[in-house]
């Protein structure tokens, strides 16, 4: 049977979005981050972050950069006692590397993750803090959670018309999820 699991966006959802974080040494857990999925990996859903990395398109940073930064992640999750199953990041920017399908609110990724992981997509969620992150899931027949922090702020009137709800932070979100 096909695995339940939540879509996590990372910047400004899990981690404090700097803009373009490339570097290891800065990564910075939001509050309550860790604990949120602690309590999915110890309900048994998958936890897969997807993400837009644009500025390895703009020349900012490298593939590698990108991966220092998703060690890191894990390391910190790891103290906590919590882990990530997946991730996937898109690389792109349509205005320097042309048009794509993973980059967010494309289903590319999602679908890689569905096939790698055995995902069942209609009963999986997605949290983030932009429109792009939680419109898969109207797609993919998936729920969509919007939360607060990071842009969050800046999407809430376009998530909530849509349907999409909206909560302070992925600890929030996960307390939706998990009550649900």
């Amino acid at each position: 049977m096909s695995k339940r699991a939540v879509f996590l966006d990372r910047d400004g959802t899990i981690v404090e979005d700097t803009g373009f974080l490339h570097e290891a040494a800065k990564v910075k857990l939001l509050a309550g981050a860790a604990g949120a999925i602690k309590r999915l990996n110890d309900r048994g859903l998958l936890v897969v972050i997807v993400t837009n990395q644009s500025g390895i398109a703009r020349g900012l940073y490298t593939a590698t950069d990108y991966s220092a930064v998703q060690s890191r992640l894990g390391e910190m999750l790891a103290s906590h006692g919590a882990h990530i199953d997946g991730a996937y990041y898109c690389p792109h920017h349509p205005q320097f590397s042309g048009p794509c399908d993973c980059r967010k609110p494309g289903l590319l990724l999602y679908h890689e993750a569905q096939r790698a992981l055995d995902i069942d997509l209609e009963r999986s969620w997605w949290i983030g803090d932009r429109l792009a992150d939680v419109q898969p899931a109207r797609k993919l027949g998936g729920h969509g959670i919007l939360v607060e922090t990071g842009e969050g702020n800046l999407h809430q009137g376009q998530a909530r018309a849509i349907g999409v709800m909206v909560v302070a932070d992925v600890g929030r979100a996960v307390d939706e999820i998990l009550r649900l």
